[in-house]
């Protein structure tokens, strides 16, 4: 098997107030990346801001960028610099400013006559953007308000081809819905970048379990790349690493520490552990066709006899679990991230 290694990056930044201070942190650390020969580089969901959702508050719209705003622009700059690819996740504003004197809700979301999304930006080599994601599942829960502020991505799950790989990207909570990662590696992604956002260090195995998963049933390589630093209630723990096609660690879980953590990956690998598991060419996509059913009234699917019920409300469990969003928003709150 003839090898075909790249280095790939995943920076562990704990974000400041000051965004400009921060961007100029992350320029430095993709600097450094590349000076160690990471050809592609991955940032933290939302890297560039402190994590505002975990709160209600309308101003917090004013913190939204559009593509061309100055985080991405300072990306695409870094790209250029350093010729390397570089993933950057935002809060993105895509459409119209608010008028003056006009409702500051639109389409059931605060925030104005625009449309927000969480949104990672791949970037090339020559500075252009390839492309962009927005998450797809987006998360209603406490210290992790995001349906607030994002909309669910409108852009399906794009592959995107680079010079060293072809490769897509699952910002965070997606990576619980496998449909997204199969998606990915049917349309011929190679790597999966996973930003995230996690805390609380408890809950760790649950994430790393769900990447390992997902990186062998589907034969290819995920970089998740997590936040560090204690915001209020949340600390974010870091622990980014990578796991191959094998559903093995490539690179096992860092530190807390702000930093690189590199992962070299031989994207033959893929084919090989394709072979010997061959999940994907023995799939059965006609009996699938429940998966893509939406069950019950208004989004929710329910499960009876104390089971579990999920729609926009919010999530209730029953027998003494999770209370429901009327209850949470009365002071019941979770940790589940």
């Amino acid at each position: 098997m003839k090898k075909k290694v790249i280095r790939t990056g995943g920076i562990q930044l704990a974000p400041s107030s000051d965004r400009k201070e921060t961007v100029s942190r992350a320029v430095s650390l993709v600097g450094l990346a590349a000076e160690k020969g990471a050809c592609i580089v991955c940032l933290p969901q939302l890297f560039s801001l402190p994590w505002f959702p975990a709160r209600i508050d309308e101003s917090n719209f004013s913190l939204a960028e559009p593509a061309d705003g100055s985080t991405v622009t300072a990306m695409r700059e870094a790209a250029l610099k350093y010729g390397v690819v570089i993933v950057a996740p935002v809060f993105e504003k895509d459409g119209a400013v608010e008028l003056p004197g006009q409702s500051a809700v639109f389409d059931g979301q605060l925030g104005g006559h625009a449309d927000y999304f969480n949104t990672a930006f791949v970037i090339g080599i020559k500075g252009e953007i390839i492309g962009r994601y927005r998450k797809v599942h987006v998360p209603q829960i406490p210290l992790w308000e995001e349906r607030t502020y994002f909309k669910a991505g409108d852009l399906g799950f794009p592959v995107f081809k680079t010079p060293f790989a072809t490769i897509g990207v699952q910002l965070c909570w997606d990576l619980f819905f496998p449909e997204g990662m199969r998606v990915l590696a049917l349309e011929g992604s190679e790597i999966v970048f996973a930003p995230t956002a996690s805390a609380f260090h408890h809950s760790r195995l649950k994430w790393e379990r769900a990447l390992l998963a997902a990186a062998h049933s589907n034969g290819l390589f995920v970089f998740r790349v997590n936040r560090v630093g204690a915001e209020g209630a949340q600390e974010f723990y870091g622990r980014s690493f990578c796991a191959g096609p094998d559903g093995e660690y490539r690179v096992k879980p860092s530190g807390s520490s702000e930093g690189v953590v590199l992962a070299d990956v031989d994207l033959a690998e893929i084919g090989a552990a394709r072979n010997v598991w061959g999940f994907l060419k023995e799939r059965r996509p006609a009996f699938y066709k429940k998966i893509a059913e939406q069950t019950g009234e208004d989004g929710w699917l329910a499960v009876e006899d104390g089971g579990l019920a999920i729609g926009d409300g919010g999530l209730a469990i029953g027998d003494g679990g999770l209370a429901d969003e009327a209850g949470r928003r009365a002071g019941k709150t979770g940790r589940m991230k």
